[in-house]
């Protein structure tokens, strides 16, 4: 279908600035210009950060807790996107205070180490870490239990999240009970058709992807890596149950397709959506897109379904 009306004014907004300029500029300006939402945040009962041990250091992390959080809650852990590159707990706060109301748990996201200044593999070495840290404190901090846990991310955070699972099966570490993945990145691949019909024009770009990429793992081969690329991994199975949203007009559209289709054919669950008329990115535009409270309330209710009842 074409674009949403919605869609249509925020790329109008857009023209002659936002990310597809900015990578002319520097890329503290970059980082710049992914904007804060405006008005007061929505609330929730406690937020605070914390550190807590990574595989180079002290990581920070964000706790939310809902009000009507309870014994046995959902425990999120969240990476937000950007292409490794971009994005913060800041630019990611309204999708973690929305995701901790409507999981009626606690969410977690993590600043995890961005690139070019620590390229791959630190981001999913630290998701790694806290997801880990998570379960070996689900019960005396967040009162759940590590069956409780689950991982979600959108675009680049989506990418990391189901690599967090690959990693914890390889390791013998704890497996997060659910993933949820929002448009993910799932391949190094920009040949796709979804990159070829939406690559321009859009909220994210092919040229943008390509950038991305390369401040994110400068050696092509590496970028076949599984902790890359999740698409090239030989063996999908063992990985919990899926959650996959992609957007129509989104050039990640397609391997977020194609990855669904691979957990399924390992026989992983997996539940799909697709949002019609939608672009990358709209999920964390909760000012402008109302689709972007819809897409977290399915997410929400998918977390709730498999984890809740566990």
């Amino acid at each position: 279908m074409q674009l949403v009306p919605e869609a249509v004014q925020f790329l109008e907004s857009q023209k002659g600035g936002g990310l597809v300029s900015s990578l002319t500029f520097t890329l503290d300006d970059a980082r710049n210009q992914i904007p804060l939402l405006p008005g007061p945040p929505e609330p929730v009962a406690e937020v605070h950060d914390e550190e807590i041990p990574g595989p180079a250091g002290p990581l920070t992390i964000r706790c939310y807790r809902c009000e009507s959080a309870k014994q046995g809650s959902p425990l999120t852990v969240f990476f937000h996107g950007g292409g490794w590159v971009l994005g913060s707990l800041d630019t990611h706060d309204p999708i973690a205070r929305r995701l901790c109301n409507a999981t009626e748990g606690t969410v977690l996201s993590v600043d995890y180490r961005l690139a070019p200044e620590h390229r791959w593999p630190a981001a999913p070495e630290d998701c790694y870490a806290a997801v880990q840290w998570a379960a070996a404190n689900a019960e005396t901090r967040f009162e759940t239990e590590p069956s409780r846990l689950v991982v979600a991310g959108d675009s680049a955070g989506g990418n990391l999240a189901t690599i967090v699972c690959l990693m914890a099966r390889e390791r013998g570490g704890v497996m997060p009970a659910y993933q949820g993945l929002i448009y993910p990145i799932t391949d190094c691949d920009l040949d796709t058709a979804s990159y070829l019909e939406h690559g321009e024009g859009k909220s994210l770009t092919r040229k943008m992807m390509r950038w991305f990429w390369d401040q994110y793992v400068d050696d092509a081969d590496d970028r076949l890596h599984p902790h890359a690329s999740p698409l090239r991994a030989d063996d999908l199975s063992g990985l919990p149950p899926a959650w996959v949203m992609v957007a129509e007009h989104d050039p990640l559209r397609d391997e977020g397709v194609a990855y669904a289709d691979r957990l399924e054919e390992a026989g992983v669950p997996v539940e799909r959506v697709q949002f019609d008329g939608l672009i990358h990115g709209f999920v964390r535009r909760l000012d402008v897109f109302p689709q972007a409270g819809e897409a977290i309330g399915k997410l929400a209710q998918a977390i709730r379904s498999a984890v809740v009842s566990a």
